[in-house]
C-alpha cells in the first residue's frame, strides 16, 4: 500500500517510523516531511496547508491511505477532500476538527453536555473583555479561540497582565485571526495530564497517558513553547482517575460530538487538569500531540497502521490496542533563542548507537548534511523499565546530539519522579 503522511515535524517522524513496521506498507510519502524524515520516507515539497496540491498529488500517485497529522489541514477540511476522492484517511472531517479549531466551540460543547471544565466567558469585542476583567481575580487564563501553535494560552498572574494579553490578541492581532475571539477562564490547579485516544466515533480507546513540559526553561520558567519534552506514563494518572475520565469526559465527549452531527474519527487528544474537585478538561486537540506522540507510540505494542485503518473504517472495536508497561522519555533539543528569535543552518551531528530514537522536527538537508531549520530541532527518545531509566537514557542520547547553540531542559520528568517518590 502507498501511504501519504501530511506534516513535517517530530510527531510525523514518530508516526512514519511506526506505520513503516506494517509489512503491507510498501511506500510512504511525507508532505512536506523534513531532512530527518527523508531517511524513512520520500519527502515531497508540498506544504501541509496547500490542499489543492496535496489533492493533486494523492490522485496522481494513487495513494491508498492518508494520515493527516497537523491541526491546520484538519481544520481546513483536507480529510473531507481526500475522502471525496475515495482515499480513506486517519483524521477527523472539518466539522469535527472544530473541537480544536475553535476553543469557543469546545467550551460551549462542554457546558451543554456537562463535561467538567473550567468556568469561562467568551468575547468577540475588546471593550467587553476588558470590562469583564475589571471584576475578575488573578491568576486567570486568556486563550485565543483559534489555532496558535500551542502558544495562544496566557496564564496571567495579574489582571493588568490579563488585559494586555487580551489587547495583544484582539487589537494587536498577535495570533492573527485566531485571537479575534478570546476565551477567559478560571485558573485551575493540579497536575496536568495528556491523554491521546483513538476513536472511530463509536468507541474511544485511550492511549497511555503522558506529561508535557511546555515552558522553555528549567523549573517551568520562561515562555510557553510547543513542548520541550514528555514522559509516559504520567504517574498522576492512576487507574481510578482513568476510569473517572472515561465515564465523565472521554465517552461523553464522543457522544456529544455525535449528538451535534460532528462524528469524530481519528486521534482525539484530551488535555486534563487533575483538580481537587476531580479531572477537568483544559483543552481538546483534534490530532496526535507533539511531543506526546514521541513517547506514546514507542510504547504501543499493537500495529499502528492497522489501528488507523480500523479507526477510519469505523471498526475499531474489532482491534485490541495494547501498550507495554515500560516508560518513555523525550528530551527536545532546540535552537538557542527558541521560542523567540533563533539562527538556522547549523550542521547537526546525531548519535549512531541503537537503543533510542531520534525524531527530527526542525531540520533540512543541505549538500548531503542535516542542518537546523526550526526552533524545536529534534526529540531524543528512550524507553526503560523504570521512569528513571528512561529519563537517564534519553538524556544520554540528547547529550550526543551536537549543533551550534543547541539547548534543552535538564529537568524533563523531574516532577514525575517526585510524584512517584511521594506515592511510595
Amino acid at each position: 500500500m502507498k501511504v501519504m503522511v501530511v506534516g513535517g515535524g517530530g510527531r510525523e517522524h514518530a508516526i512514519i517510523r511506526k506505520i513503516a513496521q506494517n509489512p503491507q506498507v510498501e511506500k510512504i510519502y511525507a508532505l512536506p516531511g523534513n531532512g530527518g524524515i527523508a531517511k524513512d520516507a520520500e519527502c515531497v515539497a508540498i506544504g501541509a496547508t496547500d490542499l489543492d496540491a496535496i489533492e493533486r498529488f494523492a490522485k496522481e500517485n494513487a495513494i491508498d491511505f492518508a494520515v493527516v497529522a497537523p491541526d491546520d489541514p484538519l481544520v481546513l477540511g483536507l480529510v473531507d477532500r481526500l475522502e471525496a476522492l475515495g482515499i480513506p484517511c486517519f483524521g477527523p472531517e472539518k466539522k469535527a476538527a472544530i473541537i480544536e479549531g475553535s476553543k469557543a466551540f469546545s467550551k460551549e460543547l462542554m457546558k451543554k453536555y456537562g463535561i467538567p471544565t473550567a468556568a469561562y466567558e467568551t468575547f468577540t469585542e475588546l471593550p467587553k473583555a476588558l470590562a469583564y476583567l475589571e471584576n475578575a481575580s488573578a491568576p486567570i487564563v486568556v486563550k485565543a479561540s483559534g489555532l496558535a501553535l500551542g502558544k495562544g494560552v496566557i496564564i496571567a498572574q495579574t489582571i493588568d497582565e490579563a488585559k494586555q494579553a487580551v489587547i495583544d490578541m484582539m487589537q494587536n492581532a498577535k495570533f492573527g485571526a485566531s485571537g479575534s475571539t478570546v476565551v477567559i477562564e478560571e485558573f485551575l490547579e493540579g497536575p496536568e495530564v495528556s491523554v491521546l485516544s483513538f476513536t472511530d466515533g463509536k468507541i474511544v480507546v485511550p492511549m497511555i497517558s503522558s506529561m508535557d513540559h511546555k515552558r522553555a526553561r528549567d523549573g517551568d520558567e520562561g515562555l510557553n513553547t510547543g513542548g520541550m519534552g514528555t514522559i509516559a506514563p504520567n504517574p498522576y494518572y492512576t487507574p481510578e482517575i482513568a476510569e473517572i475520565c472515561r465515564k465523565t469526559i472521554f465517552e461523553p465527549t464522543v457522544a456529544a460530538m455525535n449528538a451535534e452531527g460532528r462524528t469524530f474519527k481519528g486521534c482525539l487528544y484530551f488535555g486534563l487538569m487533575l483538580t481537587k474537585d476531580g479531572p477537568k478538561v483544559i483543552e481538546y486537540n483534534c490530532r496526535f500531540g507533539d511531543p506526546e506522540t514521541q513517547v506514546v507510540l514507542p510504547l504501543m505494542e499493537s500495529d499502528l497502521f492497522t489501528v488507523m485503518r480500523k479507526t477510519a473504517a469505523g471498526t475499531l472495536s474489532f482491534e485490541d490496542v495494547r501498550f507495554s508497561d515500560e516508560n518513555a522519555c523525550c528530551v527536545v533539543v532546540a535552537s538557542g533563542g527558541y521560542p523567540e528569535q533563533y539562527a538556522k543552518g547549523y550542521e547537526i551531528t546525531l548519535p549512531e548507537e541503537d537503543g533510542f530514537e531520534i525524531y527530527v522536527a526542525g531540520a533540512s538537508e543541505q549538500d548531503g548534511k542535516l542542518v537546523t531549520s526550526g526552533g524545536r530541532v529534534l526529540g531524543a527518545v528512550a524507553k526503560g523499565k523504570t521512569l528513571r531509566e528512561a529519563i537517564d537514557r534519553a538524556y544520554q542520547a540528547a547529550g550526543k546530539v551536537s549543533f551550534t547553540n543547541a539547548y534543552y531542559r535538564r529537568d524533563i520528568g523531574g516532577r514525575a519522579l517526585k510524584a512517584l517518590e511521594e506515592t511510595k
